[in-house]
This record gives C-alpha cells, sequence and structure tokens, in this order.
C-alpha cells in the first residue's frame, strides 16, 4: 500500500479564505499532499484588512497538536500566524517533543494592510524557540528586516541577513524579494547553509497577493512531504506561487487572493 503523504499547517484561520489555513490546506490538495490543520487563532478579514483576531486558547492548541501526533502524525509541517509568545513555545515544545522533520516556518508578523498579526513580544520568542527548529525559514523583507534589526535593500544586505538567521539555527533560508521595488524582477534568495542560490522570477503589477507568503511556504511543505530535496520543493514552490499571482481570481475589493489551482491547471 502506497503511502500518502500528510503535511500540517499551523496557523491562523482567515475567513475571507485567501491566507492562513484555508491557503494552506488549498496548496497542499493541489500539490498531491494530505493536508490537516491546527488552528492557533480566528480572525475577522477580508481583501480589505483584518477586522478582529481572537486567539484559540493555548490548551486547546495543545490537545489538536496532540491529536495529529497519535494518529496522523505529519511528514512535513508549516507554521504561519502563531500571534503570542505562550503560542509559539507551545507550538515549538510540541514539535522538538515529537521530534516533527521538515519544518517550513514562515514569520507571519503583519498582515497586507497593515495589521500586526504578531505581538512585539512574541518576536524574541520567535527567534529563540521556534526559528532553531526550522528546517526551512521564509521571511520577506520586511520581516527578515524585524528578525535581523538590519534594514535590507541589497543583494550583500540580503546575503548577510540570510547568514544572521542560519545563525540564529535556521537550517536553510528564504528571504523573499517581492518587497523590493527597485528590481525589475522579484529575486528570491535561497541559502542553504553553505551556498547562496538566487531564483528570479516575473514581476506582475497587480492588487491579487492576498495569501502569497502563506501559499509559498505551504508549497514548500506538500514538496518536503512529497520527498522532494529542499532546492526542488522552494524552485517548485516559486513556480507555484508565480502562477498562481499571474491567473488572478478578481476576488473582493482590496488585496484578493491569488490563484490556488492555477499551478496544477497550467502543468496539465
Amino acid at each position: 500500500m502506497l503511502k500518502t503523504p500528510k503535511a500540517l499547517t499551523v496557523a491562523g484561520s482567515d475567513s475571507g479564505g485567501g491566507a492562513g489555513i484555508q491557503a494552506d490546506l488549498k496548496t497542499f490538495q493541489e500539490l498531491g499532499a494530505y493536508g490537516m490543520s491546527v488552528i492557533t487563532a480566528v480572525t475577522a478579514q477580508n481583501t480589505l484588512g483584518v477586522q478582529g483576531i481572537h486567539p484559540v486558547p493555548v490548551e486547546m492548541i495543545m490537545k489538536q497538536l496532540n491529536s495529529i501526533e497519535e494518529d496522523l502524525r505529519p511528514e512535513a509541517l508549516k507554521t504561519g500566524m502563531l500571534f503570542s509568545a505562550e503560542i509559539i513555545e507551545a507550538v515549538s515544545h510540541h514539535i522538538r517533543k515529537y521530534e516533527w522533520k521538515n519544518v517550513v516556518v514562515d514569520p507571519v508578523m503583519i498582515a497586507k494592510g497593515g495589521a500586526n498579526l504578531l505581538r512585539r513580544d512574541a518576536v524574541e520568542a520567535l527567534k529563540k524557540q521556534l526559528i532553531p527548529l526550522a528546517s526551512i525559514l521564509t521571511p520577506n523583507i520586511p520581516e527578515a528586516e524585524q528578525l535581523t534589526g538590519r534594514s535590507i535593500s541589497t543583494k550583500q544586505d540580503r546575503e548577510d541577513a540570510a547568514k544572521f538567521l542560519h545563525d540564529l539555527g535556521a537550517g536553510m533560508i528564504v528571504i523573499k524579494g517581492g518587497h523590493l521595488s527597485h528590481d525589475k524582477a522579484p529575486v528570491d534568495l535561497f541559502y542553504d547553509g553553505e551556498k547562496m542560490h538566487e531564483l528570479e522570477g516575473r514581476r506582475i503589477d497587480t492588487p491579487q497577493t492576498h495569501g502569497t507568503g502563506c501559499t509559498f511556504a505551504a508549497a514548500i511543505a506538500a514538496e518536503l512531504a512529497l520527498g522532494k530535496t529542499p532546492f526542488h520543493a522552494v524552485k517548485t514552490a516559486k513556480t507555484f506561487i508565480q502562477e498562481a499571482i499571474s491567473h488572478p481570481l478578481h476576488i473582493g475589493s482590496g488585496h484578493g487572493p491569488t490563484n490556488h489551482w492555477a499551478y496544477r491547471r497550467n502543468q496539465a
């Protein structure tokens, strides 16, 4: 009997369906991994912004994690919105306890509309507790700046930031380049702990980008669950999100969601 690859998302719920666990589960499904979720917070949000955040009690988060381990041990997992230091510490504890592998950490801090998705006091917990458990860490430029305390505008800045984050304990780092608008093409920097690799994409002028970070990290986790190498997983995730942005759904009046089925349809 063939083993079905299972991928777990530990993240917040997006009522608008474009980011968070909804985006993650869609991505897992599209890439052939069975998706599971541990919900850390419930948000009221749409393409116009975040109207409310209600964190799930830590005890309930731990029960969800325990349930997954007891019956549905994942081949890979990704973390997204964790919101507080207490939640980060609980999730990190269980990852260590269960020795879960292929951990993709998306350090979600700020929503597209500007809402804070991570409390200020939780940043240190993220750096000390969770990042050292990351097989692959996937910050965008603003997140990498917050984590390193450094301004990032040049190629050398990105390389220095990647080395800094690796020194914090992350196995591999992808610093996404989409926020550097002066670059003609968005270039993601992938650092495997030894070599720097540049993955160039195609810049698209569109507001339909809600959930891009969640989707990118989820695609990496799905590919790792399928047994792919980290570099292959990152390259596939890059193509997946490029297709998702290139074929917008035009939903909502603000930052609309990406198209999670575009990759599969264009691969057919």
